[in-house]
């Protein structure tokens, strides 16, 4: 997308969102029960509603984000609008409940909008940051390019080192072969490994040549430069792949959480119909 969907259509979702929780606002004061407010009058019925159906439209957005060429309303007028009428569904929600929150169901129900709500905002400001976080760490090339330069380098690095001698050659094998980016999910959003092969050699390589006086003082530095620009392309892979599981790792919670949100929903309108 060409305009975030931040300020899209000159923020009209924001609008929206600001006119809807005005709206709610404002309808809560002026609201009189002459009891302490809660969901079960006229107002809370009216925004417990509109929550409702809110909840059912925000939902509604993961299938039609799929259909891309369905309907007459774009994906970034739904993205936007998911966006901010999302946010603004804390405070009908909130409004909705009077403030009236115990140990619960309802207050279930509540508890697991929030989370959706947070994750959800979590995930905008992914999609809005760390693209660009890329696009700067890639410096032009993509991760397949990255690796490929890392082969390049692991092949030269190894012609070198059979010039040096075995205890050479063997940590430079070591740190072609065990050569690791990515692995658990941990690992990944670390973007680190605690136990690099290619740091390994480029320490123990350091003192070996120093050791061996008849090492070619050319070879010596021509390997010892790799390895650093080795280093240095891993920890960039190794930062690609975090960022991508930033923006990944976030629909984890938020997918799963969105059903059990509607479960709870569900169960909240049934018990609330039930004891009336």
């Amino acid at each position: 997308m060409h305009q975030s969907i931040l300020v899209y259509r000159s923020y009209r979702y924001l609008k929206w969102a600001a006119l809807l929780t005005l709206a709610s606002v404002v309808a809560y004061a002026l609201h009189n029960p002459h009891f302490p407010p809660n969901g079960g009058t006229w107002l809370g019925y009216t925004l417990g509603t509109i929550g409702a159906l809110m909840i059912l439209w925000l939902m509604w957005f993961g299938v039609r984000k799929r259909r891309y060429n369905e309907g007459k309303v774009k994906l970034e007028d739904w993205l936007s609008a998911h966006v901010y009428l999302g946010i603004s569904l804390i405070i009908v929600a909130t409004l909705h409940t009077g403030f009236q929150f115990h140990w619960n169901l309802h207050t279930l129900a509540f508890g697991l909008m929030v989370v959706v709500i947070v994750s959800g905002m979590f995930g905008v400001f992914a999609y809005l940051r760390y693209p660009q976080l890329m696009t700067a760490n890639r410096r032009g090339q993509t991760l397949r390019q990255l690796m490929m330069t890392i082969a390049e380098v692991d092949t030269e690095c190894r012609e070198i080192a059979v010039k040096l001698g075995d205890t050479v050659n063997r940590l430079v094998l070591d740190s072609t072969e065990n050569t690791r980016i990515g692995g658990s999910i941990w690992r990944q959003l670390s973007g680190k490994d605690p136990d690099c092969a290619t740091e390994r050699a480029l320490s123990k390589v350091r003192t070996e040549v120093r050791a061996d006086a008849s090492a070619s003082v050319k070879d010596e530095s021509r390997l010892i430069v790799l390895l650093g620009r080795k280093s240095e392309l891993l920890k960039r892979a190794r930062r690609d792949v975090q960022l991508k599981a930033l923006m990944d790792i976030w629909l984890y919670a938020h997918v799963p959480l969105s059903f059990a949100l509607l479960a709870a929903l569900t169960a909240h309108v049934i018990s609330v119909f039930f004891y009336l």
